[in-house]
């Protein structure tokens, strides 16, 4: 049996400047071999692309799935807008975590266009802003991936999406009864 813990070192600055991001060559698996839906202990390939990561001196690895798509973060769900719209990953190999699902619904519930498609690599080179989300950080702007540094951090929709979000999570603080 052998037990790997994620080493990361803490950074609470980095939500300030954004998160640097290395696309990595270890790829998310499919369903049939781990499914990332699945809150599980067995994540030895995130770890991996972790550790490649910050060896590129990044914050965090960006994880494309089997078929060369982007799919997630090693710890977070990827977010990038392009041309006033914001595009993520169809979830098929990523965390369906609660914080993606709010951002998907804020963006819908706001009228903001968002899109989850299959996006590669060349769709970054036009992108405007990015953003992780995580039950930690929330949502996290990004402002560099693979060495190309992002025009906006944080842009103004990660900045809006961002406040949605904040006003979500202290009405629902207000809504529930403290224990």
């Amino acid at each position: 049996v052998a037990i790997t813990a994620e080493y990361k070192t803490p950074a609470a600055h980095l939500g300030l400047r954004g998160l640097k991001l290395h696309i990595a060559s270890v790829r998310c698996t499919p369903e049939t071999m781990f499914d990332m839906r699945l809150n599980s202990h067995s994540r030895l390939n995130l770890i991996t692309a972790l550790l490649e990561a910050i060896e590129a001196g990044a914050d965090e690895a960006l994880m494309l799935d089997p078929h060369g798509c982007i799919s997630s973060c090693n710890a977070t769900n990827f977010f990038f807008v392009r041309g006033g719209e914001v595009l993520t990953s169809t979830g098929d190999y990523c965390f369906h975590g609660i914080t993606r699902r709010n951002v998907i619904e804020l963006c819908r519930a706001d009228g903001i266009a968002i899109h989850c498609g299959h996006f590669g690599i060349n769709d970054l080179g036009d992108a405007d802003e990015a953003f992780v989300t995580g039950t930690m950080g929330g949502i996290t702007p990004v402002r560099e991936i693979d060495g190309a540094h992002l025009p906006s951090i944080p842009g103004p929709l990660t900045s809006r999406i961002k406040a949605l979000y904040e006003s979500l999570k202290d009405a629902e603080a207000t809504r529930r009864p403290a224990s």
